[in-house]
């Protein structure tokens, strides 16, 4: 790990039509870092990814967040994207008529030019895809198929992985990503974004379980209730807070 901020949140409040979800929320997260929010369901974690992400309908009403030193709320959803950042989303939406194929190699490119980087062609493309597939158990015929039209819960999060291990953003944010996964399935999921830490590279894993913890070990626990990050710990937090719950975090104890 360095001591290289990757992504500061200062005092970030953000609200949802009419009603504040997030309230002066702080975080800072260095290159080579794996930070874990946790809380209970309904808090607003989900809410978090998406103002970072740039969702449209989440209104920021104060604070800052700095990506690699730029001003990431001033950025475009696709300038995020392109500059590093990613979303494993909890609920991956269906995109009718666009092959995963297709899918990611317009993506691939797209950032690899954005980066003055030569861009792949198919051979090259479909060589790295096959491969990175056969590792998460991602058949050919799935890469076919059109974007998570009828995918089970796990393939979809399979997936979700799959554009990860693709594209290796600089900054990964993952939205439940155990959810919908049995315990083989997770195994794999797991495995596939372990293989993506490095030094240079940092995650957001968010989430009301130890159980993907267990697997994709974090180097920070934060416990978020009331818009903001309540507790902050290492990874000894989250067995805690598997033993004995949210209760002392929130406002109904």
């Amino acid at each position: 790990m360095s001591n290289t901020p990757l992504l500061e949140i200062e005092d970030l409040s953000a609200r949802v039509k009419d009603k504040e979800i997030i309230k002066g929320f702080n975080l800072t997260i260095n290159e080579g870092e794996v930070h874990a929010i946790m809380g209970p369901n309904g808090a607003g974690k989900s809410t978090l990814s998406y103002v970072l992400c740039g969702k449209s309908g989440y209104e920021v009403t104060s604070g800052h967040v700095r990506f690699k030193g730029k001003d990431l709320l001033s950025m475009s959803v696709e300038e995020r994207a392109r500059e590093g950042l990613f979303l494993i989303m909890q609920y991956p939406v269906e995109i009718p008529g666009v092959a995963v194929t297709t899918f990611l190699k317009h993506a691939v490119n797209a950032q690899r030019k954005y980066h003055n980087q030569p861009e792949l062609d198919t051979m090259d493309f479909m060589k790295l895809l096959r491969e990175e597939g056969r590792k998460l158990g991602i058949s050919a015929d799935m890469l076919k198929r059109p974007i998570n039209v009828g995918f089970s819960g796990g393939e979809k999060k399979r997936l979700e992985t799959l554009q990860l291990t693709i594209l290796k953003p600089q900054f990964a944010i993952l939205d439940e990503a155990d959810s919908g996964l049995d315990i083989d399935a997770l195994k794999v999921v797991s495995e596939g974004i372990n293989a993506e830490r490095n030094e240079h590279n940092a995650m957001l894993v968010i989430t009301h379980y130890q159980r993907l913890l267990n697997d994709i070990v974090p180097d920070f626990v934060h416990v978020y209730a009331d818009g903001h990050i309540v507790k902050s710990g290492g990874k000894e937090l989250a067995a805690e807070i598997e033993k004995n719950g949210y209760a002392e975090f929130t406002k109904e104890k």
